[in-house]
């Protein structure tokens, strides 16, 4: 039994063989170049099917689905909320022990 020259992969609903040994990035780049150095530099990221962050340098698996997707600045607005419900909370405190 011979083992296939490429492996079939999915990019964005659209199907594309590599070469065996590719990494996922190189799966985009065969569709979609433009993409694949916006991967590159940082402005947008590789999710597996169900939308986990993948890892763009990891070795393809046949059957493999990606979606390139845009990386948004992440907010940490957590400290802000706890900041304010901790100045809710001392207020609060405030009130019942006056």
């Amino acid at each position: 039994m011979s083992v296939p020259d490429s492996l079939r992969v999915y990019v964005n609903e659209r199907s594309v063989s590599v070469p065996h040994g590719s990494l996922a990035v190189d799966a985009v780049r065969a569709l979609f170049p433009e993409l694949a150095t916006e991967v590159d530099a940082g402005r947008q990221r590789l999710t597996d099917s169900r939308g986990l962050p993948v890892d763009a340098s990891q070795a393809l698996v046949g059957g493999s689905i990606y979606r390139v997707v845009p990386v948004r600045d992440q907010v940490n607005a957590a400290p802000e909320l706890g900041s304010a419900e901790a100045g809710s909370a001392e207020a609060g405190s405030a009130e019942v022990t006056s």
